[in-house]
């Protein structure tokens, strides 16, 4: 990570070549920074004590809302974790939170510090970034952040990406489809990945990868006996669906609108895994993505050969418009469109778990 200094030393002299690469908005704070640091003799003694990982050990905390799990994430102790925040409240002379009973609860000069403290970390990315690509290097930080029926399937992804890019660090972070989508409105990563496009913020977009969803049953269901089965001929057996927010559950009740169908949901599930386990008990039927059964199976359970599924639809990689592209970015969406992902076809109808 660089320093406050690092990121604005000599910036003057390459200001037209970052204009090219960083925002309006990202150009002008460097330069408010620049301009800053250029008067440091003139700055307070406690804003200049403030340290970047200070900053980072901070927005961590802020951004899980716990002190153990902020810790747990970066690799450190408790303890640690602790002193940091307390020299950088002393550093810049503020109260930043306060405890009621076990709960944590923030000042208000923490939810404004957060803002610029997130606002300089990825400005010093950004630049570390820009001076990489100004020397022709491949490296940098690249934040991903990916709903949780995609995280079956990005490791492969990002496996051999970090293989031909090792000087790229990976920040991942997974969540459901509002905690992703939340994530994108604060723009807090350089790459989403999502089924169902969100509305909003405008965004680009690129398909990444074929997104069947396909019906399951417990593998010994009387179901896999019979023939010529449908959705409308299933609907009145209990079905265990993902939250209503989910890409996942969008993408399914688009599907049974457009056949007028509907089905009997008895359980509303916010886990992939917990509503494969609850079929292979024989509690209902689910419909899935085909990939959370290929890449993470349950031996219990199978695919029902369904006529007119499975339903199809299709992965997407995901950046915001108003904002521009590190480098590492750039290279992840060029290697994705040259290194399409083959995965491996579920079991169509065995009763024998997928294969």
């Amino acid at each position: 990570m660089v320093s406050l200094r690092m990121i604005t030393s000599g910036f003057l002299g390459f200001r037209k070549y970052f204009a090219q690469l960083l925002s309006f908005t990202e150009l002008n704070f460097c330069y408010v920074v620049y301009s800053h640091l250029a008067m440091e003799a003139y700055m307070p003694l406690k804003l200049r004590a403030a340290t970047l990982r200070q900053l980072e050990v901070f927005l961590e905390v802020y951004q899980s809302g716990s002190l153990t799990q902020a810790a747990q994430r970066m690799h450190l102790s408790q303890p640690t974790v602790s002193i940091q925040l307390k020299r950088l409240s002393e550093a810049l002379g503020v109260t930043l939170y306060h405890f009621r009973g076990r709960q944590l609860l923030f000042t208000e000069s923490a939810r404004l510090l957060a803002q610029c403290a997130s606002e300089v970390l990825r400005c010093g990315e950004r630049f570390e970034m820009a001076l990489a690509d100004l020397h022709q290097l491949k490296s940098g930080t690249l934040r991903i952040a990916v709903v949780t029926s995609a995280k079956y399937f990005v490791p492969h992804i990002i496996g051999p990406f970090c293989r031909q890019y090792p000087l790229i660090d990976i920040r991942l972070k997974i969540g459901n489809r509002a905690q992703i989508r939340q994530r994108l409105q604060q723009g807090l990563d350089d790459i989403y990945v999502f089924s169902q496009i969100p509305d909003h913020p405008p965004v680009h977009s690129r398909p990444l990868l074929d997104n069947p969803l396909v019906v399951v049953a417990a593998s010994d269901d009387s179901l896999f006996q019979q023939s010529k089965l449908t959705l409308a001929k299933l609907a009145s057996r209990p079905f265990l669906m993902r939250e209503r927010d989910s890409g996942t559950r969008q993408a399914i009740e688009r599907h049974l609108r457009a056949h007028n169908i509907e089905l009997n949901v008895r359980m509303e599930i916010e886990s992939n895994e917990a509503i494969k386990h609850c079929v292979a008990e024989g509690l209902g039927l689910s419909i899935l993505s085909q990939h959370t059964l290929t890449l993470d199976p349950v031996p219990a359970i199978g695919v029902l050969p369904v006529d007119g599924l499975p339903i199809q639809t299709q992965w997407h990689t995901l950046w915001l418009a108003d904002q521009a592209l590190s480098v590492a970015a750039k290279a992840f969406l060029e290697y994705t469109e040259n290194h399409p992902l083959v995965l491996p076809s579920a079991g169509w109808g065995s009763g024998e778990g997928v294969h």
